[in-house]
């Protein structure tokens, strides 16, 4: 059997010719291969889910089976973590073990037979660190956070997807890259060399083991894939001799004289150049599979073969010191090799893993109100985590809101015709469609890939389609602002919940009904306040200075194009109110509008300054270029073609005058007698205005009903909260900021 598997690994390392009778492989190997694109693939589009732990998470991994000096790593940066002052943990699968939960081990103590080798010895080189064994490494990662770990470092995991990573570090061995370059069981590859780019740094271990040619043509070939400035060397160094006769025997004198090597690694030929780069002489070796655990017997013919071949001594790794019976003594002495791994340019190294760590967020939207709303949410994200950097994704319009709080806009601008994905009229649709629609969508998509794996989980303020965009771009499970969807209406639809409930973190919602209606059909749902109402944040900035007014009237065009044909008939009935005696008005126009284009569409009004309107006629217009809640706090009344800006409004007690059209009509449901539809005419706009301001008690119960269907804002900070606890953020950015700290202050990583 032994022979069998040593000609199998030959020929899945790319050591036999190809026309050995493993060949049958191929199709398995090619089977294995559309089997990990598959899997990736709907990782990466969120079909399979992916959830972010409490804590960070920095990934050690490989694309092959077999030994690439992943332990020693791990060890590596959890120590210099421990040592820079922070409290790492580590997640392990324990490869053998036989766990039905997750196991705690401290201090090298533990049941191998539970939680394998590995952990083991990992937990005895660090006593002080938490080694989680269990191969659902998210539920770990919970365990972990519970135990006030500042990070965890994930053995073996960057194949492990439904773990969310801040920084995948994988591992490439130089003396067998990739093997015979195919997939298990065909070769020795989880996944393709494309599987790389998923990686923040590779890290060329052994390197020291091969000639500076071959190794210059691995740095090459890895540099196509992953560029050159996330590509490090690493080696393992000798930090002394142990000795185990029962017991740990630590701190002895290198052993002299012929030895006899055993082992049970995944790469049991670079235990043999280590040892004979240490200047040993061997009498002979005898390897084993990867884990492979010792009967006492086998390891007396060890000794017997050992004695027979002239040997001095035995020397293994200290690995295998965990797969021998805890009951057993060397009749010859056992000499065991402590380990370090190495990497060069060590300060390059940790610069760019700290860069990786930086906290990265991305809040998407679809409509300039979310804009809005999202621009609110940016803003306190950065004043919650300033070391962070924030993003904006809105799949409508240009994002102005953002580019004004200087916030980066990811995707190339969609703009179109109606100004979003219309839902109620078909010709317009089709008009979008005709403008480019789908390409934009596609192009969205494409921009994703700038994002994936280097931001947390996505923000999103918007419906069910911004959702399923955003999980379909981005792979994690989102967190959702329901800005869209009210059971005041209509309420989500069940199938709707049914993806929200599997693909979505958590959801807000804009009134308790529809948190319970949610929460009834097995989704986390939260009710906080409105989002829409958060937008009263902007009160504290760009602050309007007009006298006060209690017949000021609130003229809002809207943020869509057709605002340039609606701004006609909205001046139309600015006149007829200036003829009965009204001539108190404030224009503000939507930030995704060009004012000189709006004014274009009303030839006999003209701009005076840079805060008023006149016409020929007399009449004047305030404007102001501001946030709408700001305007608001100054009005009396609103005369609103807008959506999200109408309901602020009324969620501060103005009565809301609008026309009737389908879209308003929906929007009227929510606000019930907070708002006024009439025929989309001026006399009719103008009756109703004078009608409300002229009739207290009216005016009264419009402005009651919008502060009760509106409610309080509190939403965004609420979320913030969330994410800052339950998703880790706050750790995230805590961990940055001191690990950035030390590597400004000089200090040795």
């Amino acid at each position: 059997m032994g022979h069998l598997i040593d000609s199998y690994l030959r020929f899945a390392k790319g050591e036999r010719s190809p026309l050995s009778p493993w060949v049958l492989l191929l199709p398995a190997g090619l089977i294995g291969k559309g089997y990990s694109r598959l899997r990736n693939g709907l990782f990466d589009h969120g079909l399979l889910p992916v959830e972010e732990a409490p804590l960070p998470v920095i990934s050690v991994g490989n694309l092959t089976v077999g030994g690439t000096n992943k332990t020693p790593f791990v060890e590596m940066l959890a120590r210099r973590l421990e040592e820079m002052g922070l409290l790492p943990g580590i997640l392990s699968r324990g490869y053998g073990g036989r766990a039905g939960d997750p196991v705690i081990i401290r201090g090298g103590r533990g049941d191998r037979s539970l939680v394998g080798d590995e952990p083991l010895l990992l937990s005895g080189r660090l006593p002080h660190v938490p080694v989680v064994v269990f191969p659902d490494r998210v539920r770990s990662a919970r365990l972990l956070a519970r135990e006030s770990v500042a990070v965890a470092v994930a053995d073996d995991a960057f194949q492990h997807r439904r773990l969310d990573r801040d920084v995948d570090v994988v591992l490439v061995d130089a003396c067998c890259p990739f093997g015979n370059g195919r997939i298990v069981p065909a070769g020795t590859l989880r996944e393709g060399l494309e599987g790389l780019r998923r990686a923040h740094l590779v890290v060329i271990t052994k390197y020291d083991q091969v000639s500076p040619e071959a190794l210059a043509a691995l740095v090459m070939q890895l540099s196509s894939l992953v560029g050159r400035e996330q590509l490090f060397l690493s080696r393992l160094c000798l930090e002394g001799w142990s000795r185990w006769s029962g017991r740990w025997i630590d701190s002895v004198e290198a052993p002299q004289g012929r030895a006899f090597a055993f082992c049970a690694i995944g790469s049991p030929s670079s235990f043999r150049s280590f040892l004979l780069a240490q200047g040993l002489e061997l009498a002979g070796e005898r390897f084993f599979r990867d884990h492979h655990r010792f009967g006492a017997e086998e390891l007396t013919a060890l000794e017997a073969e050992a004695l027979r071949l002239g040997a001095d001594y035995l020397v293994c790794t200290e690995k295998d010191v965990y797969n021998v019976p805890s009951d057993w003594q060397p009749q010859v002495p056992l000499h065991v090799p402590r380990v370090a791994s190495v990497v060069d340019d060590e300060p390059r190294f940790w610069r760019s893993l700290v860069e990786a760590l930086k906290p990265r967020f991305v809040v998407v939207t679809n409509g300039h109100g979310e804009d809005a709303i999202g621009a609110e949410l940016a803003g306190k994200l950065r004043r919650s985590f300033p070391a962070s950097e924030v993003y904006a994704f809105p799949l409508v319009g240009r994002g102005v809101p953002y580019e004004r709080k200087a916030v980066p806009v990811v995707p190339p601008p969609s703009v179109t015709p109606s100004g979003g994905v219309v839902k109620y009229s078909l010709r317009v649709l089709w008009q979008d469609l005709r403008a480019g629609l789908l390409p934009q969508i596609l192009a969205q998509l494409r921009s994703w890939r700038t994002l994936r794996s280097r931001c947390r989980t996505p923000l999103c303020l918007g419906d069910v389609y911004l959702f399923l965009h955003t999980l379909w771009g981005q792979g994690r499970k989102p967190l959702l602002v329901a800005t869209a969807k009210t059971a005041l209406l209509s309420g989500h639809f069940r199938l709707e919940s049914w993806l929200l409930r599997r693909r979505c973190r958590a959801v807000w919602t804009r009134d308790e009904a529809t948190a319970r209606q949610l929460r009834s059909r097995g989704l986390e749902a939260r009710f906080a306040g409105n989002p829409i109402m958060d937008l009263l944040g902007d009160n504290d900035r760009d602050g309007l200075l007009l006298p006060p007014s209690s017949e000021r009237i609130l003229v809002l065009p809207g943020s869509r194009d057709r605002a340039y044909d609606d701004i006609g008939l909205i001046l139309e009935t600015v006149l007829l109110l200036h003829r009965r005696g009204r001539d108190d008005f404030l224009l503000v126009p939507a930030p995704t509008l060009e004012l000189s284009r709006l004014l274009g569409a009303a030839p006999q009004w003209r701009l005076a300054g840079t805060d008023r309107l006149l016409h020929d006629g007399g009449a004047r217009i305030h404007l102001f270029q501001g946030p709408v809640a700001v305007a608001a706090r100054q009005s009396r009344l609103v005369l609103g073609l807008g959506g999200t800006a109408n309901q602020v409004c009324a969620g501060l007690g103005l009565p809301v005058v609008s026309v009737r059209e389908k879209g308003k009509e929906v929007q009227q449901k929510l606000l019930g007698e907070a708002e006024r539809l009439v025929p989309p005419q001026p006399e009719a706009l103008a009756d109703a205005i004078d009608e409300i301001l002229g009739d207290g008690e009216l005016f009264r119960r419009m402005s009651e009903a919008g502060k009760r269907r509106l409610g309080g804002p509190g939403a965004l900070d609420d979320l913030i909260s969330f994410a800052g606890g339950t998703l880790g953020w706050e750790a995230r950015h805590v961990l940055y900021v001191k690990l950035s700290g030390k590597l400004r202050g000089g200090e040795p990583m």
